[in-house]
């Protein structure tokens, strides 16, 4: 009886960590490197606005640097006010959990509500670590369109990178 009762609890607690925990394989594996600096963050805006301008969307562009810092912000004319905290909370979830955004949004939408409660997450496409020579120096989040879109624009910006 108390061996089935410790069995329950076991199996319980294993389920609630395993629940808590973000799955396995969505965090980059790469260490943190030197900070983004102010000329490439501009470079990434810059791409990232021509994207948005060819697709007729009006964006903000958030870049921090490894310690989830403000290094660089962009907001298109006619953008929304609030995308300004969203972009640089993307960014700053990207750069600190190590993984795009989306990892979060679609954990989330597949049930894993969960990663909702993690501190600072904002579980929307659009946040993206920036990899250069394998480590990671920041991250950039855009905001403004659907998600899917501010995800396709940030591509677009670390599209210059290669």
């Amino acid at each position: 009886m108390i061996s089935r009762a410790l069995a329950a609890v076991t199996l319980g607690l294993a389920l609630a960590l395993a629940a808590a925990v973000p799955a396995r394989g969505q965090q980059l594996p790469l260490p943190y490197g030197s900070n983004v600096g102010v000329d490439q963050a501009k470079a990434l805006s810059a791409s990232a606005i021509a994207e948005a301008r060819k697709n007729n969307w009006t964006i903000v562009v958030a870049i921090v640097d490894t310690g989830g810092h403000l290094v660089y912000l962009e907001r298109m004319d006619h953008t929304q006010v609030a995308s300004v905290d969203v972009a640089t909370r993307k960014a700053w979830t990207a750069n600190s959990f190590k993984r795009p955004t989306k990892a979060f949004e679609d954990a989330a939408q597949g049930g894993r509500v969960v990663t909702l409660s993690l501190p600072g997450v904002v579980p929307i496409e659009g946040g993206v670590p920036i990899v250069v020579d394998g480590k990671i120096v920041g991250a950039i989040g855009i905001s403004g369109a659907t998600s899917a879109q501010d995800g396709q624009v940030a591509a677009a910006a670390l599209a210059i990178l290669k």
